[in-house]
């Protein structure tokens, strides 16, 4: 099995099917736990010392969302921002989603 840090996102038409079942708990099992996921959003809430830190942090994802052309949700603040990823032409969670937090936790932003 290549690792997901390996892998790149492509993309998926409308009505590929999100992910379920024993697929997503594999997939789960390759990130850090620190990411929460439902059925349909993949999260992670990242706890910094400031808001320089926080926003250098978004920046490295802004960067490894450009790269790979699948871009979260991120909400900053204070001393934190939360990443939220979501395959919206699958209507839930696809293996794209789990690429790039497995990329986001190799980066070793958290901090």
């Amino acid at each position: 099995m290549t690792a997901l840090t390996e892998k790149s996102c492509t993309d998926l038409p409308k009505g590929t099917p999100a992910l379920t079942g024993d697929e997503l708990e594999a997939l789960k099992a390759q990130i850090d736990p620190a990411w929460q996921v439902d059925e349909t959003v993949l999260t992670r809430k990242y706890e910094t010392k400031n808001f320089a830190k926080a926003l250098m942090l978004v920046n490295g994802v802004g960067y490894l969302a450009e790269d790979q052309g699948h871009h979260p949700d991120i909400k900053l603040g204070w001393g934190y921002a939360e990443v939220s990823f979501t395959t919206h032409s699958v209507g839930g969670l696809s293996e794209n989603d789990f690429i790039c937090a497995a990329k986001l936790d190799a980066m070793g932003l958290a901090g």
